[in-house]
């Protein structure tokens, strides 16, 4: 089993990430996590069970494909979604959920319940404190403490429970819990169980590990707000830091030196690093050289000039020039560039990026048919594009990506087209956007593995990227993702997000060396070595991808025609190989 701590993940998200997860991995995952408020009802449920509009307490409602009824999730309350092969009948539905409902007892008992205080109550599924008498009137009698709703496909279950630590209890208020009256409901902290959220994480690991183990892979994201050591976290990777150009236009603050332990005047990005395990004045020393294998030499070659002429007559942007790619020199001479869309200007600030991060100025409507034009005059036959993250906008700027590619088609309709995409802060309606445009390949990069998330990417999310790639390959693209190594991670870490990926669905990976843009961010653990990155690749062969790019100077577009035409081959997608040569 691979046992996943999320962090706080919107519904749908999560909802998304475990049907991918069910339904395309014969993998057993545990997906732990939070909700923001949201109350879900299942096949069955009455809808007069719900007795608010949902919004007015700051909540939604989702219908969904469990049983049972109404319930609510919220901050506090630990959401397990057991993914699990358990084959198929009545009989093992039930059996599956007394399963994870005694799981969820042996976990609070490991916890200090007293014997006899938590268990089952006849008829009604979930675990409750008090179930055999007292009375309901009284206060003393059954409470629901931890809500149980499953469902089975195919011999493969989704969803799971939902235990109450520190819940705001007010909100099971406006509805009936579970269709249920007559029974209350209650939380650890309302039992005068003083257990934290990260406590009953690991009580619950634990107990899963006992019940459906052995448990061979835990990850886990680490909190934003949370100084806690898991075992995914525990231990902190001393580096030193390598110099690189500053970024050109970049308006982060410079770097504050203190001492480890001491956040008094810190920077957000050092507190994120140290959240995560990593000393902030780390890192490979300013003054260490490259390794051989990570130097390039600049080559002013005529495809180079001619290509950099031409982006300039029209006005375009690369990433290859804003994120410092070392291959700009190979890929510019072979007539290869990446364009970034919606601007030249980011609104986030990701640890290892030097994208210009000021106030983004208004899009350019001309921008679609001017990339449009230099593909047509390049005669590329694989273009790819991608963009800056533009939260500001109220469709992430989906709709320039569909623009763009349509421009594309109308110009040039044998190039293949891939897009390299923000989440869109995980808004479907902007997703669908770029799905219903068919670029031919999708790539949204998980760029590093879950305990690193929030210090490397703060406004991205693990699950979300997870989900987006799943939303993508459902909506039946060819999808792609990659990794940056070298921030601190292990080697262990990189294989479990490469399975991760796999698991719902990518068809593509990259994997490669992150480089410091300078000193204001993330400092460089240590450089990884092409025996390492051998390792990585035959690695995630293994795991079924179509293609696997993984070396020292591999970024996300690197030989990507290479990887789209070999995708192609593997899955006998629409794409033509022809077109790709």
């Amino acid at each position: 089993m691979k046992v996943r701590w999320l962090g706080r993940v919107p519904y749908r998200e999560a909802w998304d990430l475990q049907r991918a997860l069910s339904a395309r991995s014969d993998e057993d995952y545990l997906l732990l996590l939070e909700h923001p408020p949201v109350y879900t009802i299942g096949r069955s449920g009455d809808p007069d069970h719900v007795l608010c509009d949902p919004a007015a307490v700051g909540a939604e409602l989702v219908h969904v494909d469990r049983g049972g009824d109404v319930t609510y999730h919220g901050p506090g309350q630990l959401v397990g979604y057991p993914l699990l092969t358990i084959g198929s009948g009545m009989e093992r539905g039930v059996g599956h959920v007394h399963l994870v409902e005694q799981m969820v007892i042996d976990a609070l008992l490991a916890l200090g319940s007293p014997p006899g205080s938590v268990g089952r109550l006849e008829g009604f599924p979930g675990v409750w404190i008090g179930p055999d008498g007292g009375s309901t009137e009284s206060g003393t009698g059954p409470r629901k403490v931890c809500a149980v709703g499953v469902r089975t496909s195919k011999g493969r279950t989704t969803h799971g429970f939902a235990l109450n630590v520190t819940t705001d209890l007010a909100m099971f208020k406006h509805i009936v819990p579970c269709g249920i009256v007559g029974f209350g409901v209650t939380s650890l902290e309302a039992e005068g169980i003083p257990a934290t959220i990260p406590e009953v994480l690991d009580a619950v690991i634990a107990s899963a590990d006992a019940t459906w183990g052995p448990i061979e892979d835990v990850q886990r994201v680490t909190d934003a707000g949370s100084r806690r050591d898991s075992p995914a976290t525990s231990s902190s990777r001393s580096s030193r830091v390598h110099p690189l150009p500053e970024p050109r236009g970049t308006n982060d603050p410079k770097p504050v030196a203190v001492a480890f332990g001491d956040t008094r005047g810190e920077r957000s990005l050092d507190r994120r690093l140290r959240r995560a395990g990593i000393e902030p004045a780390g890192g490979l020393g300013t003054t260490a050289r490259k390794p051989t294998w990570m130097r390039v030499p600049a080559r002013m070659e005529s495809g180079f000039l001619d290509l950099r002429q031409e982006l300039r007559r029209n006005d375009l942007v690369t990433v290859c020039e804003e994120a410092g790619c070392p291959n700009i020199y190979e890929c510019w001479a072979d007539g290869t560039a990446t364009f970034m869309i919606n601007g030249s200007r980011c609104t986030r600030a990701c640890g290892f990026c030097q994208v210009d991060t000021r106030r983004p100025l208004a899009l350019d409507t001309s921008e679609p048919a001017r990339l449009a034009e230099t593909v047509q005059r390049m005669g590329l036959a694989h273009a790819v594009v991608t963009c800056v993250a533009r939260d500001d906008l109220s469709d992430g700027g989906a709709g320039a990506f569909a623009a763009t590619i349509a421009a594309i088609r109308q110009r040039s309709p044998s190039t293949v087209v891939e897009v390299l995409i923000s989440d869109c802060k995980g808004e479907r309606v902007a997703l669908r956007t770029i799905f219903d445009a068919s670029p031919d390949v999708l790539n949204h990069n998980l760029e590093t593995v879950a305990r690193l998330q929030r210090a490397v990417r703060p406004s991205a999310g693990y699950a979300r990227s997870l989900a987006v790639l799943a939303r993508a390959k459902d909506a039946g693209l060819t999808t792609k993702s990659g990794l940056i190594v070298g921030m601190g991670e292990q080697m262990d870490e990189v294989l479990s997000a490469l399975a991760d990926l796999r698991a719902v669905g990518v068809d593509i990976v990259t994997v490669g060396q992150y480089l410091r843009p300078s000193t204001r961010h993330l400092p460089v653990s240590r450089w990884w070595t092409p025996d390492e990155f051998d390792v990585i690749t035959r690695a995630a062969a293994s795991m079924g991808f179509a293609h696997v790019q993984a070396s020292p100077l591999t970024r996300s577009s690197y030989h990507a025609r290479e990887a789209a035409a070999a995708s192609c081959l593997a899955s006998g997608s629409g794409l033509q190989p022809a077109a790709l040569v």
